[in-house]
């Protein structure tokens, strides 16, 4: 009896230290730890993480989270390019050359149906022109996710100018 009475006190201890966890002044981590993420939150992050390391060059944060199969278009690729060693080939190339001072991922938005998220998204990048001055440039971004063994996979990447300058043919 005693025994029991001990790990019923216990048991009290550990929930009262709980609550008052979660209702302590800065707490909210504690609590956000504890609470599993949504499937946006955890598309979403996985973006933020890839391209924090695109920013100082390191394209290996998107090689991490690409699917095997992925698929990818860019304005400055010719044609689609398909699966892993073809990203790896095309990102080997400018490795250690992309340089954004910051970024701001703007109206993202995750829809998801069962093993399937897409996550559409406006880009603004904040770099440096070759003379030193800021520019911003702004993409559209729509990707597709699968979840893979309980991580979520980009499948399909594709990345946009917003309103890209188009260059109109000369007047005859």
């Amino acid at each position: 009896m005693e025994r029991k009475m001990k790990a019923l006190r216990v048991s009290i201890m550990l929930a009262c230290a709980g609550t008052a966890m979660a209702w302590a002044p800065n707490s909210r981590r504690a609590t956000a730890a504890l609470q599993p993420k949504s499937v946006a939150d955890s598309v979403i992050a996985a973006e933020k993480s890839a391209l924090d390391r695109w920013g100082r060059g390191d394209p290996q944060g998107y090689i991490e989270t690409y699917s095997p199969d992925i698929t990818y278009f860019d304005p400055f690729t010719e044609k689609r390019v398909d699966g892993i060693a073809g990203m790896k080939a095309m990102l080997a190339a400018i490795t250690g050359k992309v340089h954004i001072d910051r970024y701001e991922m703007l109206n993202p938005r995750v829809q998801q149906s069962g093993d399937i998220a897409v996550l559409t998204f406006n880009l603004a990048s904040h770099v440096r022109n070759p003379d030193g001055s800021p520019m911003i440039v702004r993409w559209n971004s729509t990707e597709v996710y699968r979840r893979m063994s309980g991580k979520w996979r980009i499948i399909h990447n594709h990345w946009s100018f917003t309103k890209p300058d188009l260059k109109q043919p000369p007047k005859p």
